[in-house]
């Protein structure tokens, strides 16, 4: 470690990369901290259950990684990272026989609704088509849009709640599949801008896939850190960060934190007004996350379900829209939205030969302790008739242990703040520039700055980007 550093970034998440490989790029001496044992944050992969099985601790499937403007220009295949693809991209069982299906088609998604095919396609074709264009616009602060006509068209359907836009559709297959899709918001369906979380994962699925990480999530994380590593980057582990004092001179700190842990760190000089309002940033839902160890496959019935990566568990859109209003009142949804991933169905390293992993995670109010793996494994066997037979082992993560984990997820929010229409954009401050903090050389770069959420290293791109034409007179553009 030197005595002085350029930047030093605090958090070795997508973001926390995303901005120390932007700026070390450009010639600047970086240093890259993490509390942990091991880099990744939220991309991490464990044994958590048997020895042997490979389990995601959080992000699972990886969409936003080929969708990101950033993520996308990385040469992150040459430092070991591959993705694998399902036959189909998304499952949604109604039933132990019929199910909806995202694949990476529009076309044959579409063509699969029935009479909703039409409308379908007016929904996500104009985004699948430019999301080249859209991307730039959406993937980051509230600005001037470089589309503004394409920004219109999105603003338009996205401002609107999931609710409204399933009006659309008459078939309890499109609405199914539509729900699922916005369910991943962490709102009720009927809060706006819920639409654009359904229109933005539906466009990158069918432009992109939903594609896993071969070998776990840790391989996303292995190859940025081999990259930037490759650069000049310094990373250093095991080094919880509490106080300013405690880090080399630099002329440049990136957090990746969320507000309340900002607030925590002494020596920032944080200006009053400033502080309140981090005090005053809301975070959103929390999510209560198992993992399992299984003897065979999930037993879906159904072919697609049974060859699909990721799944909706939540019958049709009435159920999820219930499910996902008693959360967010505080409330626990006894047949509760499930999200789904069967991931060595299609990348068999995740475990022993002949055996298998499952991840799944529901809503429950932010910093609940109930267990609610009866609650999940009900959902799936209902639609998976025999699965508990299956399970070796079990691994659960409530709210508090999530935290404990990673403290980026507060109260077990994995979204870093509820992303409704007043904190879209404005998160953490209401500001054009969030990324700034009112001291001049701190920035955040977390997810609780926009676009939020996910792993496309965006907020630490735009984070790393203002900070570089602030303090070096550096320009850089995507």
């Amino acid at each position: 470690m030197l005595d002085r550093y350029d930047a030093i970034i605090v958090g070795s998440g997508p973001n926390g990369f995303a901005a120390a490989i932007l700026m070390q790029s450009q010639g600047l001496k970086t240093l890259l901290l993490e509390a942990a044992d091991s880099v990744g944050g939220g991309m991490r992969s464990k044994s958590l259950t048997l020895p042997g099985f490979t389990h995601d601790v959080c992000a699972a499937i990886h969409p936003m990684a080929l969708a990101s403007p950033y993520f996308s220009r990385l040469p992150l295949q040459d430092y070991g990272l591959s993705y694998t693809y399902a036959p189909y991209e998304l499952a949604h069982p109604l039933s132990v026989k019929e199910a909806a299906f995202l694949d990476r088609s529009m076309e044959s998604t579409a063509a699969a609704l029935g009479k909703d095919s039409q409308a379908y396609t007016d929904l996500f074709a104009p985004f699948v088509q430019q999301w080249p264009k859209l991307a730039h616009d959406i993937l980051g602060p509230l600005r001037m849009p470089r589309h503004p006509l394409l920004m219109a068209q999105f603003g338009s359907k996205g401002l609107q709640s999931g609710t409204q836009i399933a009006s659309r559709f008459q078939t309890r297959e499109a609405k199914a599949l539509w729900a699922g899709l916005c369910g991943h918001g962490m709102l009720p369906l009927s809060s706006l801008t819920t639409a654009a979380i359904g229109l933005v994962l539906g466009s990158v699925g069918h432009r992109f896939g939903w594609p896993l990480a071969q070998g776990g999530s840790q391989s996303v994380a292995n190859a940025l850190a081999a990259y930037y590593q490759s650069l000049g980057g310094e990373i250093l582990l095991n080094t919880p960060f509490t106080d300013r004092k405690q880090l080399p001179d630099h002329q440049v700190l990136m957090l990746n934190m969320t507000p309340k842990q900002v607030l925590a760190i002494d020596g920032l000089d944080l200006r009053p007004g400033y502080r309140r309002q981090l005090e005053a940033y809301r975070q959103g839902v929390g999510i209560f996350k198992l993992d399992w160890a299984l003897s065979a496959p999930i037993p879906f019935q159904n072919s697609y379900a049974q060859q699909a990566a990721t799944l909706h568990i939540g019958g049709e859109m009435a159920e999820i829209a219930r499910a996902e209003a008693l959360v967010s009142q505080g409330k626990h949804a006894e047949q509760p939205f499930v999200l789904l991933s069967q991931q060595s169905q299609f990348d068999p390293s995740r475990a022993p030969k002949g055996q298998h992993t499952a991840w799944a995670y529901c809503h429950v109010p932010l910093g609940s302790t109930q267990d609610c793996t009866a609650a999940i494994e009900a959902q799936i066997e209902r639609f998976a008739p025999g699965f508990r037979d299956c399970i070796l082992a079990r691994h659960r993560f409530n709210t508090h242990e999530l935290e404990a984990y990673n403290p980026n997820y507060v109260g077990g929010d994995i979204n870093g703040g509820i992303m409704d229409l007043t904190q879209l954009y404005t998160r953490p401050s209401f500001s054009l520039t969030p990324y700034r903090t009112s001291n001049r050389s701190i920035y955040l770069s977390s997810s609780a700055t926009p676009p939020g959420g996910g792993v496309h290293g965006m907020c630490g791109y735009h984070a790393a980007r203002i900070a570089l034409e602030d303090h070096f007179h550096i320009k850089v553009s995507l």
